[in-house]
C-alpha cells in the first residue's frame, strides 16, 4: 500500500517533468524547432489533424522550418492553419514546400522568455511540492489506521523526499538548459 502511494507520486513527478519539458518545447528560440509546429492542426478533409501527420517537417537551416505535404492539395489548408495560429511567423509558399523563417529575437524578448521559462519551472516545482505533500498525507492516514508504523512513515516520508529532491533538480536542469538555448546569440 506505501510502496503504491510512493510509485504513483514518482509517477506523477515524471509526467509534471515531462509536460514542462513539453511546454518549453513550444518556446520559440530564435531557431528552428519542428516541436514548434505541435500544435498545430490542419483541417484535412473536414477533419482537424496534427500537421506532423499530413506533412514531413525539416530543419534544412538555423533558423528556417520547411514543411513538405505528403499531399499536395493539402498545401493551402497547411498554410492557412500556420496564419491562424498563434507562432506569428508567416509561411512562404513556393508550391512544393512551405518555408517559415524563424526571426531573429532581440536580446530584451529573449531576457522575456527567460524570465517565462523560469516561471514555468516554478510552476512545475509547486506542483512536484503539492505530490509530495498529497503523498505525504496518504502516508499519515496510513500510519493513523495503523496499516504502517511510525518508523515505516519516516522511512517513506524520507524516500518520498528523496524522489521530490531528484524531480526538482531534474526540473532546475530542463529550465537551465531551455535558459541557455534562449540566451545564447
Amino acid at each position: 500500500m506505501s510502496q503504491t502511494i510512493i510509485n504513483e507520486a514518482k509517477d506523477k513527478m515524471i509526467k509534471s517533468e515531462e509536460s514542462l519539458q513539453r511546454e518549453l518545447g513550444q518556446i520559440r528560440a530564435g531557431r528552428a524547432n519542428a516541436s514548434l509546429l505541435d500544435r498545430i492542426q490542419v483541417e484535412y478533409y473536414g477533419v482537424p489533424t496534427p500537421l506532423n501527420q499530413i506533412a514531413s517537417i525539416t530543419i534544412p537551416e538555423a533558423r528556417v522550418l520547411m514543411i513538405t505535404p505528403f499531399d499536395k492539395t493539402a498545401m493551402e489548408d497547411i498554410e492557412k492553419s500556420i496564419l491562424m495560429s498563434d507562432i506569428g511567423i508567416s509561411p512562404s509558399n513556393d508550391g512544393t514546400v512551405i518555408r517559415l523563417v524563424i526571426p531573429q529575437l532581440t536580446e530584451e524578448r529573449r531576457k522575456e522568455i527567460a524570465k517565462e521559462v523560469s516561471k514555468q519551472g516554478e510552476n512545475a516545482k509547486i506542483a512536484i511540492r503539492n505530490i509530495r505533500r498529497d503523498a505525504i498525507d496518504s502516508l499519515k492516514k496510513s500510519e493513523k489506521d495503523k496499516e504502517i508504523s511510525e518508523d515505516e512513515l519516516r522511512t517513506y516520508e524520507q524516500e518520498v523526499q528523496t524522489i521530490t529532491d531528484a524531480s526538482s533538480k531534474n526540473i532546475d536542469k530542463i529550465v537551465l538548459t531551455k535558459e541557455e538555448e534562449i540566451l545564447e546569440v
